[in-house]
């Protein structure tokens, strides 16, 4: 019996990179992998159906199915995860010194559906204690002007959202006109070394261990989903699929945590790897873990984040968001 031919699109990741070089194959399926951008990726899955497995913004792919689209089905793998105390800007000649400064103040993001700004707000609101409606929110592309807000929003009332398309938060900001910004991205003056712009957290890792030993929060980004038609004809491919990506995370793992040669081109790069695993303290020293046990603190976080700030219609319960047979753990 031929194998299953499936195509997958995912970012280049060292944690995916054995499935894309075939060095890890997913039982009973041919996988041609496709590295883009994660941009491209979701604009093109989300958009079109382009391509079988997609990787995927959470933000996008929970909004859709709060609102009854039901064309896609994820598995709990989340290829990219970013702490994101470090996406807070704001004026180095600016008033703001610490986060409970944003009271009252103007703040931009770049999309309201946007991942990061999701955990952000819920870090301001459910940390800080700053109600989201003690917030005026700008939105507006990062650098250039014109980027609008693709999701269909159910702001809770009393929450100022106004979108501006003609002018790029970097440039509001610069000049002013907003206080703060959230960006997943660093903005491009601050990029290039433009001292008007600083993080609010400028010694952002210790912020973001703290916040993580408070609170048992990995912010999840990005999740994979496959298309619903393909799931349906064939369920089994969730748990294949699950199984492969695990292997390749734990072959990438190894390979960060070996000192016998340099496998990042970083000085002193398995030591580094070595502290994170220290501070990420998760059951059975999982340095990046898959699955709904291992993660359900920062899922029903976020999933309670995204109903409240209206980029979900509903509350979502952790379990409906993936597929049955990649939530079943099988012990020997």
């Amino acid at each position: 019996m031929a194998n299953l031919r499936l195509t997958l699109a995912v970012g280049d990741y060292d944690h995916t990179r054995d499935l894309a070089l075939g060095r890890v194959r997913p039982h009973g399926i041919d996988l041609t992998v496709l590295n883009f951008n994660v941009e491209e990726i979701f604009f093109r899955f989300y958009d079109r159906l382009e391509w079988d497995v997609s990787e995927m913004s959470m933000g996008m792919y929970t909004s859709a199915l709060s609102r009854g689209d039901d064309r896609m089905i994820a598995i709990p793998v989340f290829p990219s995860r970013v702490f994101r105390h470090s996406a807070i800007y704001v004026r180095s000649d600016g008033a703001i010194r610490k986060p409970e400064d944003l009271a009252g103040k103007r703040v931009g993001v770049p999309q309201w559906s946007q991942t990061a700004t999701i955990y952000v707000r819920g870090y301001l609101s459910a940390t800080v204690g700053i109600p989201l409606s003690g917030i005026a929110w700008v939105q507006a592309g990062v650098n250039d002007p014109g980027r609008e807000e693709h999701a269909e929003l159910r702001l809770p009332p009393g929450l100022s959202l106004r979108a501006v398309p003609d002018r790029s938060l970097s440039e509001m900001l610069l000049a002013g006109e907003i206080d703060a910004m959230i960006s997943a991205r660093v903005p491009r003056p601050a990029a290039e070394g433009d001292p008007r712009i600083r993080r609010l957290f400028p010694e952002f890792r210790k912020a973001e261990q703290d916040y993580f030993r408070d609170t048992r929060i990995f912010p999840i980004m990005h999740t994979v989903v496959m298309r619903r038609d393909v799931y349906a004809a064939n369920r089994w491919i969730a748990r294949n699929l699950m199984v492969a990506f695990e292997e390749a995370r734990d072959r990438s793992v190894a390979r960060m945590l070996d000192l016998t040669a340099s496998h990042v081109p970083v000085p002193w790069g398995m030591e580094f790897a070595r502290e994170a695993g220290s501070a990420l303290v998760f059951k059975d020293k999982d340095y990046w873990p898959y699955g709904v046990t291992a993660n359900r603190t920062t899922l029903e976080a976020f999933l309670q984040y995204a109903f409240e700030q209206g980029t979900c219609h509903r509350r979502l319960q952790v379990e409906e968001i993936f597929a049955e047979e990649a939530l079943a753990q099988i012990r020997v």
